[in-house]
């Protein structure tokens, strides 16, 4: 049993947890829960309470408010928590190399033997991944969601799962080695994270790192750069929005319609799906191809995605009756998921119709200047708002400041016509007005609702 033989190797080795936070406090609880001792080392001062930590874990040392040098340069095993950056931190010339340096997700790869499929990419990773398990629930199997989303891999062990469906990010791909998953896609790779990965070619290979640990990789034809590293041999299912060969998934466009298809069979009409946008469409397609890929009937699948009211705030359509496509992404906190909607959505409108954006917020030092071409081309109307709402409003002249964000629903109103498509993707964040990007969200839901009810 892997279990057994994982935890043999363990046995007797000097232990550390890098990070006290919810990752590395569940390694903890695993650790103990096997009668495996270890030691806990975090930079951070107040990140978890040294007295209940010491009640409940009595026979493992804590040390908070530095990195312990001495501790670190004897471990045996580091289990570290992905976001630390061993390198910036100055950590990696103390660890010992003959140390084995993992992270959490790679000790559940090598104690489960359920299959698992894997998600990673720049953006549209929850949304896929929830919508992966959504769709394996409805079909009756016990899914266990988790990696960077859920609850921690390790608790879920003890559960009786089915599949795994694992998000992954590039940090806890640095340290994972022993996945095989039935199937991996790379969503899509774009700048970000580059404050750790330093290149994007850095940062697009420890992405596509995630094939070398699939059986199938699923790749996205509009993007080449996601899966340059797929070896030869290895057995590939692709999705795009182009129509595609058969055994792939794509989109096939007939009088004016766009379906959901496998190879040349449409599946369903896009409008017909909650979650709107080109982008959604191609996350859409990623959980057919990863699905497929696992033996999950295609007919099924699709079936499924009615029920799937989306992550909160993440291009969700909010109820109306006047005819316009109110959109709420309010999630869109920086400037390539903004640029992601803008793109995605303007092959919903009509000839005659346009995209009217809400944009705004703490911006936090961003460069808001990859946005202009899309907003110039594709935005027809731009209401902002927000801390650094005047930097985004001097990208376009057709933009308006307000002063708040029921002023900028009533404005948008105020323009639009049936047909049209209200845009919230502030690529900001919410700090500056808002407690956090759910409440900015739920105060745009709000307005457009009255909206609704006074007319």
């Amino acid at each position: 049993m892997e279990l057994t033989r994982v935890l043999a190797e363990l046995k007797n080795k000097r232990i550390l947890v890098l990070g006290a936070g919810l990752t590395g406090m569940s390694c903890v609880k695993f650790l103990t829960q096997h009668h495996l001792n270890c030691q806990v080392n975090d930079s951070r001062r107040n990140v978890t309470n040294a007295e209940l930590f010491a009640q409940n874990y009595p026979q493992c040392q804590l040390v908070l408010g530095q990195w312990d040098k001495e501790m670190i340069r004897l471990a045996q095993v580091i289990i570290t928590s992905p976001g630390i950056d061993l390198a910036a931190q100055g950590l990696t010339e103390i660890i010992s190399d003959s140390t084995k340096v993992i992270g959490d997700v790679e000790l559940f790869c090598q104690l489960t033997d359920k299959p698992i499929l894997a998600v990673t990419g720049s953006n549209g990773k929850s949304t896929v991944v929830s919508l992966l398990a959504h769709v394996g629930q409805k079909l009756g199997l016990n899914i266990g969601l988790g990696g960077n989303i859920g609850l921690p891999v390790l608790e879920q062990l003890a559960n009786d799962v089915d599949c795994y469906v694992l998000e992954l990010s590039s940090f806890q791909l640095e340290t994972i080695e022993s996945m095989q998953a039935v199937a991996a896609a790379v969503l899509n790779v774009s700048d970000d994270h580059l404050d750790r990965h330093k290149t994007l070619q850095s940062y697009n290979e420890i992405k596509q790192k995630v094939y070398r640990l699939a059986k199938t990789a699923v790749i996205n034809r509009d993007q080449p750069i996601s899966h340059s590293e797929v070896a030869d041999e290895q057995t590939v299912t692709s999705f795009g929005s182009d129509p595609a060969e058969s055994g792939h998934f794509g989109i096939i466009t007939e009088n004016s319609k766009s379906y959901l298809a496998f190879g040349e069979q449409r599946l369903i009409d896009v409008t017909e799906l909650p979650l709107a946008g080109q982008h959604n469409a191609l996350n859409y397609l990623a959980v057919l191809a990863l699905g497929h890929s696992a033996g999950w009937p295609i007919t099924e699948m699709v079936n499924a995605f009615v029920s799937f009211t989306g992550l909160p705030h993440r291009c969700q359509r909010v109820p109306s009756k006047d005819d316009i496509c109110w959109i709420n992404d309010s999630k869109a906190t920086n400037v390539g998921a903004t640029l992601a909607a803008i793109n995605g959505l303007a092959p919903m409108l009509g000839a005659n119709n346009k995209l009217i954006l809400l944009a705004g917020g703490d911006g936090k030092g961003a460069d808001f200047s990859p946005l202009q071409d899309a907003i110039v081309n594709g935005v027809a109307q731009l209401f902002t708002l927000g801390k650094d709402g005047e930097k985004i409003a001097a990208l376009s002249a057709k933009a308006q400041q307000v002063a708040d964000l029921p002023m900028a629903v009533k404005l948008a109103r105020q323009c639009a016509v049936a047909g049209d498509i209200v845009l919230l993707s502030p690529a900001c964040a919410s700090i500056d007005m808002f407690k956090n990007f759910a409440e900015r969200g739920q105060v745009f839901i709000d307005a457009v609702t009255a909206l609704q009810e006074a007319s």
